[in-house]
């Protein structure tokens, strides 16, 4: 396969898989490592991928995929990772619901079966999705509505926030690095989700495998926060290690599409 090409081909799977391995990438292209190694150089001199120890990246980046888009990437994987979370989640529980298009896929899949579920949440859109629902009591936070995603962030969310004390907290997320911190792209946005870290008993976190090795310019915590991790495919192997470390289950749920 000629260079151009391959070039092509490698940042398209990157920005599908958000992490990409040199061993990967030889064994597809069938070519040395070498070749490949020179490959990524060339990339991330272009800013087209980030080099990592044994592969590459997506590019550093200060802003966030739009919410459309963001809601039509990896729509059923999040879905099928969604519809695993909840089975953790026993009917009459009291949980927070955060922004993100993940825990709208986990407040639909709730949606289905659950019953007697007490819900408070800084999302709009979650509000909307579980408010027809007579099983459901849904306290919605106060504070500033983002126009882009319906997410309500701000110094009165946060005190409104503070106030509970619940059983789940449902975290949406937009990068994990290798060294296991979780990154976002909104300071105010970031302030709210460690308060729900803060006032839950357990914390689950469901993220499509995109979002490994995805950089974001505001630092959440560190994964070994949260207490259970859902995904659709393996993490790397850095991440997998701290899970390990630290006791946290992983969930692997592979789509059917």
């Amino acid at each position: 396969m000629k260079q151009i090409p391959r070039h092509q081909q490698i940042i398209e799977l990157v920005q599908k898989q958000g992490y990409v391995s040199t061993e990967e990438l030889v064994e597809k292209f069938n070519v040395s490592p070498q070749t490949i190694r020179r490959d990524l150089n060339e990339l991330a001199d272009d800013n087209k991928i980030r080099r990592y120890h044994g592969g590459a990246t997506i590019p550093l980046s200060s802003e966030n995929t739009s919410y459309s888009t963001r809601k039509s990437m990896n729509f059923n994987e999040k879905d099928v990772v969604a519809e695993e979370l909840v089975k953790h989640i026993p009917d009459g529980a009291t949980l927070f619901i955060d922004i993100g298009t993940t825990p709208e896929a986990v407040a639909r899949a709730l949606n289905k079966n659950h019953k007697q579920l007490r819900v408070v949440t800084n999302n709009i859109n979650v509000a909307t999705i579980l408010l027809p629902n007579p099983e459901f009591k849904v306290i919605l936070a106060g504070g500033e509505v983002r126009n882009r995603d319906g997410g309500i962030v701000g110094e009165a969310t946060l005190d409104f926030v503070k106030q509970f004390r619940l059983d789940f907290g449902i975290l949406g997320i937009s990068g994990i690095d290798f060294d296991g911190s979780l990154l976002d792209f909104d300071y105010h946005e970031v302030r709210v989700k460690q308060a729900i870290i803060d006032n839950s008993r357990s914390v689950y976190l469901a993220v499509d495998h995109t979002k490994f090795g995805r950089n974001a310019m505001v630092k959440l915590g560190n994964i070994s926060q949260i207490h259970m991790l859902f995904t659709d495919k393996q993490p790397p192997s850095e991440i997998q290690e701290i899970l390990q470390e630290h006791s946290i289950p992983l969930e692997v749920v592979h789509s059917n599409a």
